[in-house]
């Protein structure tokens, strides 16, 4: 099975939702996605792990991005389970979640993972381009549950370095400074940045958010 990286095309793939049948390409549109997958329905961390993404919804929205979810049980276990989720968490469940019985898309975008259990999926996670492109992955433990600010974050650091030759530093957050990017001559930064910049090393080079 090849492994999927960065700058790799997501899989397409054709799949049963809670929000009918979808193809994954069309259903992305020109929106930024993260799929994210469970190991299985009813199981408490992947309960607050939903109710999280659907009271979080306007966030992602915000940012043109849409969150489809992923579990290799049926479709009729997972509107079961939704009521759960909207009962337990104070939310409604509002994105669609992949019905995965046959392990197809777990088996294309390689979440079985058999040396931690050979049946059900990891929590991976990868967030897509509206190129379609894969620009982040992550795979968390079963017993770990997901911050799904870190996710925001990534989010926000990746639609600003797609558009300006910057990069984000640790720990980061939206409105705060950033790096300009080393292929930037120092010559070419006030044209560039016009807010200003502050030189902290050759190399290393801060400037206000050139988007705020």
């Amino acid at each position: 099975m090849a492994t999927l990286r960065l700058g790799d095309i997501a899989p397409d793939f054709t799949a049963d939702t809670t929000e009918g049948k979808i193809h994954f390409h069309e259903w992305l549109g020109d929106s930024w996605g993260v799929l994210f997958s469970h190991p299985a329905d009813f199981t408490p961390v992947c309960t607050t792990e939903l109710g999280t993404v659907a009271n979080y919804y306007p966030e992602f929205k915000k940012r043109n991005t849409k969150v489809i979810a992923l579990s290799v049980d049926g479709l009729e276990s997972h509107k079961d389970w939704i009521k759960d989720i909207n009962e337990t968490q104070g939310t409604t469940v509002n994105f669609p979640i992949i019905a995965d019985e046959n392990r197809e898309v777990a088996t294309l975008y390689d979440m079985i993972h058999p040396n931690a259990n050979d049946k059900f999926t990891v929590r991976s996670v990868f967030i897509i381009g509206a190129d379609k492109k894969i620009k982040l992955t992550l795979t968390y433990p079963a017993s770990t549950g997901r911050n799904f600010d870190e996710l925001l974050r990534v989010i926000d650091s990746l639609q600003l370095t797609a558009n300006y030759s910057v990069a984000t530093p640790a720990n980061w957050k939206d409105g705060e400074d950033v790096v300009i990017a080393p292929a930037i001559a120092d010559a070419d930064i006030p044209a560039k940045f016009p807010k200003g910049h502050t030189p902290i090393k050759p190399y290393l080079r801060l400037t206000p958010q050139p988007n705020k």
